[in-house]
């Protein structure tokens, strides 16, 4: 298993999707199915914007995106890739 940890930061969604599911075919076909990239391989609008995000920014958002809570209240666990809500 590769250690997904070393694409954290900003600017590695590909590099980290392909580690995360074992090849980059498969994460671009992923990403292309997402809408995040296009046939070309380009990434679309929204594909740019989380490619700006690091893995933190992406787990809070998609947690946001579900609860429709503030991102304040959500924590990030790097080895879940996930974020959830603090406790009070």
């Amino acid at each position: 298993m590769v250690m997904t940890t070393r694409f954290m930061g900003r600017n590695k969604l590909v590099s980290r999707l392909s580690a995360q599911v074992g090849s980059r075919s498969m994460a671009v076909g992923l990403l292309k199915k997402r809408g995040h990239m296009k046939e070309d391989g380009t990434l679309t609008a929204e594909g740019k914007k989380r490619n700006k995000m690091t893995a933190k920014e992406r787990a809070v958002d998609r947690a946001v995106k579900l609860s429709g809570k503030s991102s304040t209240k959500y924590k990030y666990n790097p080895k879940t890739n996930a974020a959830t809500l603090k406790n009070k």
